[in-house]
């Protein structure tokens, strides 16, 4: 399963890089890291409990190894390598003016996304709509040969993404 980039600085992190395939309407990006971690999610507290509830009693011991080791051990080495694969999509409405459209095309960048995640690389990826479809010759913005269209051209996105890392 791949799971969703949440974070706006870890989209600017992937964009950053030079994008590792393009296409005539979309560009791939991937960094081999984690996505940075969120903030802590605020807690609901109740009126009726005391603000010091939660307060732990007491700092852990001093000659406990494993705290000593997760402060002395820089934060690179504790994660060498990303376990898993992250998406973010940017589908701009400059470049596909209605939602339909773009809803089409998230949804198409999100299953091939999911199609070919086992052969793909761990990290953070970023699907970008980099140019628009001619609305000449799709005219419908959800049509069939629109899908189509995308979806062939996104399977051959990543095929070269996978293909250049080799």
């Amino acid at each position: 399963m791949v799971g969703r980039i949440l974070r706006s600085a870890d989209f600017q992190r992937v964009l950053a890089v030079q994008p590792r395939s393009r296409s005539t309407h979309f560009a791939a990006h991937h960094l081999a890291v984690e996505p940075s971690m969120p903030a802590k999610p605020q807690r609901r507290v109740d009126p009726a409990e005391l603000s010091t509830g939660g307060a732990p009693s007491c700092p852990p011991a001093v000659d406990d190894a494993s705290a000593v080791a997760l402060v002395l051990t820089p934060p690179a080495a504790q994660a060498a390598q990303p376990l898993g694969q992250w998406l973010g999509l940017v589908v701009p409405k400059k470049h596909a003016r209605r939602a339909v459209t773009r809803n089409l095309i998230k949804r198409e960048m999100r299953a091939i996304m999911a199609s070919a995640g086992a052969v793909l690389p761990a990290g953070l990826w970023v699907l970008r709509l980099k140019a628009p479809f001619d609305r000449q010759a799709y005219p419908s913005p959800a049509s069939t040969p629109l899908q189509h269209a995308a979806r062939e051209e996104l399977q051959l996105l990543l095929q070269r993404a996978v293909a250049l890392r080799r």
